[in-house]
C-alpha cells in the first residue's frame, strides 16, 4: 500500500499520531525496528506503546491537577492512549496507572484494526528525503537514525540519564510487616503497600544507598545530566540525609497499623515508608514508587531486602539506567513541530524534549492532526496556550529559552496566569476551568 505519511517510531508518540491520522482514513505506515530484529537498552519486549520505566500515568484529577487536565484534553480529542489506559487500569488512588502488558496489548488491538494502517517491523536508519514524516523515535532513537538526525539539525542533541524502578512480586512481600494504605487514608481504597522504617533502619539504607556500587559512565556519557523528575534514588540520596524522607519515602499520612497502642489507636507514622503501587491487573505485580536507580542490580537485590517487609522480596524486574536524547526543539522546529531544514519532517513525542508518558502522546497526538490538516488542505490553529496541550506546545516550540532548554513534564507554570483577582488557593481551579472552556470553544470552531 502506499501512505500518505511515514512514522517512524511505535511507542507513545507514534502510535497515537498513528491513530489519529488513519482514524481520518489517511494512509499511514508506522515503522517500529522492535520485533524486527532489534530493541534498546529499556524496552523488554516488541509491542507498541511499551511502558518502559513507570505504569503510571500520574494524577488523573482535571479539576486540579495539570496532568490530569492533559488527561481530560486528550479524552475530548479521542485519544488513543487514554482509550487504552480506562481499559487497562489498575488501582492507585487518585492516580492514573495501568497494567502495561494490557495496555500495550488495546493499542495494538486498535491500530491493527485501522484498514488504512500498515505497521512493519524494521528499522530505519536515515532521515527520509522526502514525503510527509512523523519521527517520534524517543529519547532511545537508535545510533544511525540519530547520526542523521543530528547531521540535518546541524547540532549535537541534548542528552540526560533516565533511570527505571524495580518491580517486585506480590506474594514474596511480607504484609505481616506491611500494610496497604493510601496517604491520609484518602479514596474508599487503600491503594499503596507501606514499607515502614525506623529511624535506625532508614539511616543503615541511607548509608547503603550511598556505598552502594553503581553502574559505571561510558567517557562520552560522563557529563549527561538526570532529569530530576526521574531521579535516581541514590543521587537524591547524596543530597541529604532527609532529602528521601521529605521526597519518595515520606512517612506523613501513614498510619501503621502494626503500631496501634490505646493510644494511638491507628497507630504511629514510621520514622520513612518505601511504598509500592500495583503495576498489573492480577494484583501480582508491584513498582516500588520513586525507586528509580542506577546500582549494579546485585546490590539492588541485597539492599532493597534491607527495606522491613521485602526481605524476601523477588524481583520480576530490577531498576536500570538509559541514556536519552532530546532535540532543542524551541531552536530547531517550528510552530507545527517541523524541521525548519526539512519542514516535510516533524518530530513528536519524548524526542521533542516532553517528558513523561502522557505528555509524549500528548505531542504524537498533536503531530497527528497537524499533518492531517496538512495534507487535506486545512489551515492549522493550534489549540489556546491557556489550555495543558496548548501550553505544552508553546514551550517546546518557542516559549523555551533554547540555550536551557530541558526536558519538562506539564505543570501550570507553562500556562498563562489567570487574572490577578484570583486568590492563590484558588488557582489550580482558575486554571483548569479556564482550559476546559477555551478547548471547548476551540473544538467547535475546529
Amino acid at each position: 500500500m502506499t501512505y500518505d505519511v511515514h512514522i517512524i517510531g511505535g511507542g507513545m508518540a507514534g502510535s497515537e499520531a498513528a491513530w489519529q491520522l488513519a482514524r481520518r482514513g489517511l494512509k499511514v505506515r508506522l515503522s517500529e525496528m522492535r520485533g524486527g530484529g532489534d530493541s534498546t537498552a529499556a524496552h523488554q519486549g516488541t509491542g507498541l506503546a511499551e511502558l518502559v520505566c513507570s505504569n503510571s500515568f500520574r494524577s488523573d484529577d482535571h479539576e486540579k491537577n495539570a496532568v490530569g487536565l492533559l488527561h481530560h484534553e486528550m479524552r475530548q480529542l479521542d485519544s488513543l492512549l487514554m482509550a487504552a489506559a480506562a481499559k487497562a487500569q489498575v488501582p492507585a488512588g487518585s492516580a492514573l496507572a495501568v497494567d502495561r502488558d494490557v495496555f500495550s496489548a488495546e493499542v495494538e488491538a486498535a491500530l491493527a484494526a485501522q484498514p488504512t494502517l500498515t505497521v512493519v517491523r524494521e528499522r530505519i536508519d536515515r532521515l527520509p528525503d522526502a514525503g510527509l514524516t512523523i519521527i517520534a523515535t524517543g529519547p532511545l532513537t537508535a545510533g544511525a537514525l540519530a547520526q542523521s538526525i543530528g547531521a540535518a539539525t546541524g547540532a549535537e542533541s541534548l542528552a540526560f540519564f533516565d533511570a527505571i524502578a524495580p518491580i517486585v512480586y506480590h506474594d514474596s512481600i511480607n504484609m505481616d510487616v506491611c500494610w496497604m494504605a493510601s496517604r491520609w487514608d484518602k479514596g474508599e481504597t487503600k491503594d499503596y503497600i507501606n514499607c515502614p522504617m525506623t529511624r535506625e533502619e532508614y539511616q543503615a539504607f541511607h548509608a547503603g544507598l550511598l556505598a552502594g556500587e553503581k553502574t559505571e559512565f561510558r567517557e562520552w556519557e560522563a557529563n549527561t545530566p538526570y532529569f530530576d523528575g526521574c531521579m535516581p534514588i541514590e543521587v537524591m540520596a547524596a543530597r541529604g540525609e532527609d532529602t528521601l524522607r521529605f521526597g519518595p519515602m515520606k512517612p506523613v499520612g501513614l498510619d501503621n497499623p502494626h503500631s496501634a497502642t490505646p493510644e494511638f489507636p491507628k497507630g504511629r507514622w514510621p520514622y520513612a515508608v518505601v511504598q509500592l503501587r500495583q503495576d498489573n491487573k492480577l494484583g501480582t505485580l508491584w513498582n516500588m514508587v520513586g525507586f528509580q536507580t542506577k546500582l549494579k542490580h546485585a546490590e539492588q537485590v541485597r539492599l532493597f531486602r534491607t527495606i522491613p517487609g521485602l526481605e524476601q522480596a523477588e524481583f520480576a524486574r530490577l531498576g536500570g539506567l538509559h541514556r536519552n536524547t532530546f532535540l532543542n526543539s524551541p531552536e530547531l522546529l517550528d510552530r507545527q513541530l517541523r524541521l525548519k531544514s526539512a519542514p516535510h519532517i516533524r518530530f513528536a513525542g519524548q524526542i521533542t524534549g516532553c517528558e513523561g508518558y502522557v505528555e509524549s502522546g500528548a505531542v504524537g497526538l498533536l503531530a497527528g492532526l497537524m499533518t492531517a490538516a496538512e495534507l487535506t488542505g486545512r489551515d492549522w490553529t493550534p489549540p489556546p496556550r491557556t489550555t495543558a496541550l496548548g501550553a505544552l506546545l508553546s514551550h517546546i516550540t518557542g516559549d523555551a529559552e533554547a540555550a536551557t532548554y530541558q526536558p519538562m513534564n506539564i505543570n501550570f507554570g507553562l500556562f498563562p496566569m489567570p487574572p490577578e483577582e484570583v486568590k492563590k488557593k484558588q488557582r489550580k481551579e482558575a486554571y483548569t476551568a479556564r482550559a476546559k472552556a477555551d478547548l471547548a470553544q476551540w473544538l467547535a470552531s475546529a
